[in-house]
């Protein structure tokens, strides 16, 4: 058995599929709206969305001779849910990484600045010859 939010990445990994969920974001459709804009047979729009269905993303209903097709934005959550603990953390790593890189970048400014024969802060140079 496969875990649903790899269902989910799976139906998701498919640019034909991604679309159809974009548009179905805006509005229900029919398998005929959404086959319109792609240049593949009604079936394989049909297995597209046994896909789509298989990882939950999508549900079918009956609506007198219409079928639309529409989409369950909770499943969406699963995986939503999923990338934004992992972006959270990588966002602390290089919260932490900015901060070493910042520690390491002033202390080689002071270390400069004590060097003898670097030039002063002010105006004047001091030791070594003159220019």
């Amino acid at each position: 058995m496969v875990d649903p939010l790899s269902q989910v990445f799976a139906a998701l990994a498919d640019p034909i599929r991604r679309d159809m969920v974009a548009r179905l974001a805006g509005a229900d459709a029919t398998v005929g709206e959404l086959a319109q804009p792609y240049a593949v047979s009604m079936q394989a729009v049909s297995k597209h969305l046994k896909v789509l269905e298989a990882a939950g993303l999508v549900s079918r209903s009956r609506e007198a001779q219409r079928r639309p097709v529409h989409l369950e934005p909770d499943v969406l959550d699963l995986a939503t849910t999923w990338i934004d603990r992992y972006r959270r953390e990588a966002e602390e790593r290089y919260r932490r990484l900015d901060a070493v890189l910042a520690q390491m970048n002033a202390e080689m400014n002071d270390a400069e600045m004590n060097e003898p024969g670097t030039t002063d802060p002010g105006t004047h140079r001091t030791g070594g010859d003159p220019p």
